[in-house]
């Protein structure tokens, strides 16, 4: 079995969460239920990026980093062409 690190964007406001999961389809959904206190008021989410672990350790290590500042600078650098075009459409 897969672990899921995933980065949603909030379509309301384009923020950005790190998550991890076992099964993301259930994840976002739940998101994007309100089911999460911490992301319920910024619904409705999409994901925007998602890495496959298959050892949960990586993936908490991975998800752990993401959510550093360093990490946050990485997902921006690896997501550039994504934000940029957003950019242009605004």
């Amino acid at each position: 079995m897969f672990h899921y690190v995933y980065v949603l964007e909030s379509l309301k406001n384009s923020s950005l969460y790190v998550g991890l999961t076992k099964n993301l389809k259930t994840r976002l959904q739940e998101h994007n239920r309100g089911l999460n206190f911490s992301t319920k008021s910024h619904k409705p989410w999409r994901i925007v990026y998602c890495e496959a672990f298959l050892n949960g350790d990586d993936a908490v290590r991975r998800e752990r980093y993401l959510k550093t500042n360093q990490g946050a600078r990485l997902l921006k650098r690896m997501l550039k062409e994504y934000f940029y075009s957003k950019r242009l459409k605004n």
